[in-house]
């Protein structure tokens, strides 16, 4: 089991199923939104226990971003499928998690690299974001 939260506590969750590696995401909006990219993990949407009131900013027509309304964390992208992501950071303690790769390349800031050798997708790749052992 998982667990984290938000910054100033008011929102906690909890997971009971598996987690997806995590996946950097490099798109313009995860930039815009978290300042660098986001890394996020993810997982089946009702192994996810959400305690606390998420503000649920609609980021495009078919996705949102949970964040907590009081301190700004950031903590959640819910788009189609079936898992909800996790934005890894918020994740309490030891994860056992470990980065596998980076998708929305193409978009990434030209302030710095990628360069740990993880597999790099131009744009989306369900290959990546869809998995949870």
């Amino acid at each position: 089991m998982a667990s984290g939260s938000c910054l100033c506590g008011q929102i906690t969750y909890s997971v009971t199923g598996p987690l997806r590696p995590v996946i950097a995401c490099h798109c313009r909006q995860c930039r815009k939104t978290s300042g660098h990219h986001v890394a996020a993990t993810s997982a089946a949407r009702e192994d996810v226990q959400i305690a606390g009131e998420v503000t649920w900013y609609p980021s495009s027509p078919n996705a949102r971003r949970g964040f907590c309304g009081t301190c700004g964390s950031q903590m959640f992208w819910d788009g189609p499928g079936a898992n909800l992501s996790i934005f890894a950071g918020s994740l309490d303690g030891d994860t056992g998690l470990s980065l596998a790769g980076h998708i929305f390349c193409a978009d990434k800031g030209d302030y710095y690299d990628i360069s740990d050798g993880l597999p790099c997708a131009d744009a989306d790749d369900p290959n990546y974001t869809t998995q949870v052992p």
